[in-house]
């Protein structure tokens, strides 16, 4: 018979072993995070702190009678992150530390805002700097580079006018060699170096002076050939013919001045001037017989002017007579066919004028002189 077996049940015994734990308080479940409390996500550093500093003092007016202990825990200097710790105990409050903690954080986001701030504007300086530095190297380039388009242009300008003096020169010594054509001076001609109105005075070609002509002219002067130089002389006084012997009466130089006027009368109402010239013209040149003297406008008005009446090749001998003994009258300019030579500028010989319409006011039918 089998012997009844001696092991324990130890399904129904009761049981001696002690629990892990003498203490029979079950271990209480961690507190939830209130379901009001805000999320920080703050775009910096400093934000998420104060966001903290925020949250911890809603906490604290949440529950009065839970002190919150706040502090900095890290700083991460790789990121700039600070972490702060918030926890909670049953102690009784200690308003002098929570109020220090949260003192402690708002300092550090001060000084966090202070450096990124500090930052931000060393930033700006340096963005600054470069940009002035660009903007002084792009001003030099632009000043350096004006300054050689400027020389380029008057090195260009040198050269185009080197060129036309060169041609100018080649023009005038073909025509000086290729003049062929005589002609004679009716009068006295001032020989300029070239045709422009300020060309210097190099001589004087006289009348009746045989000079070469080259056909060239320009500016009212005509271009001649005096001692194998080119030569510019006012236009409208070379003759094609040798002029003649002078007759009776002499060249305008040879006649004399003064004697007895008997072809006509004294113009009345002009000057002592004026009378002197009427009588010396009248005696010299008994074959003019009419002569305008004052009347009601310019130099005639105040008795100043005188008009000898006359045409062609006479009229430039008596105003060749009047110019040639201009000081015994005080004259001070003679005008014949659209010509003016005047005592202020007689170094120009005469002068063209402009077209004023008609023969008369272009005095191609009298002799104008105008006296001081």
């Amino acid at each position: 018979m089998a012997e009844p077996s001696h092991q324990r049940d130890d399904r129904l015994a009761p049981t001696n072993d002690l629990p892990e734990s003498t203490d029979p308080t079950p271990v209480a479940a961690e507190r939830e995070p209130a379901s009001g409390r805000r999320a920080v996500r703050a775009a910096s550093v400093p934000g998420r702190v104060r966001a903290l500093v925020r949250e911890a003092r809603g906490a604290v007016r949440g529950a009065p009678r839970r002190v919150v202990v706040a502090g900095p825990l890290a700083t991460l200097a790789t990121v700039g992150v600070v972490a702060v710790g918030v926890g909670f105990t049953d102690a009784d409050p200690a308003p002098a530390t929570t109020a220090s903690a949260l003192t402690e954080i708002s300092d550090v986001a001060t000084a966090l805002e202070e450096r990124e701030a500090a930052t931000s504007r060393s930033v700006d300086r340096a963005a600054l700097a470069q940009q002035q530095a660009a903007a002084s190297v792009q001003e030099q380039y632009d000043a350096w580079r004006a300054s050689v388009d400027t020389l380029a242009t008057q090195r260009a300008a040198a050269q185009a006018a080197a060129e036309q003096r060169a041609a100018e020169e080649a023009a005038t010594a073909e025509a000086v060699a290729a003049a062929d054509t005589t002609r004679w001076a009716t009068t006295d001609l001032n020989l300029h170096t070239t045709a422009s109105p300020s060309a210097e005075v190099v001589g004087l070609l006289e009348e009746g002076a045989e000079v070469l002509v080259t056909g060239r002219t320009a500016n009212g002067r005509e271009e001649v050939v005096q001692d194998g130089a080119s030569r510019w002389v006012t236009a409208g006084y070379l003759d094609s013919e040798e002029p003649a012997a002078a007759g009776p009466g002499g060249s305008a130089a040879a006649r004399a001045t003064g004697g007895e006027c008997t072809t006509s009368s004294t113009p009345s109402s002009v000057s002592a001037n004026i009378a002197a010239l009427h009588e010396s013209v009248c005696a010299a040149y008994p074959e003019v017989t009419s002569y305008g003297g004052w009347r009601g406008d310019g130099d005639h008005g105040r008795g100043l002017a005188l008009d000898i009446m006359v045409r062609g090749d006479l009229g430039w001998e008596i105003a060749e007579y009047v110019r040639a003994n201009y000081t015994q009258w005080d004259v001070n300019y003679v005008i014949y066919e659209q010509k003016i030579w005047s005592v202020d500028r007689s170094s120009e010989g005469w002068r063209p004028m402009e077209d004023r319409g008609s023969d008369t006011a272009n005095h191609y039918d009298h002799v104008h002189v105008s006296v001081y």
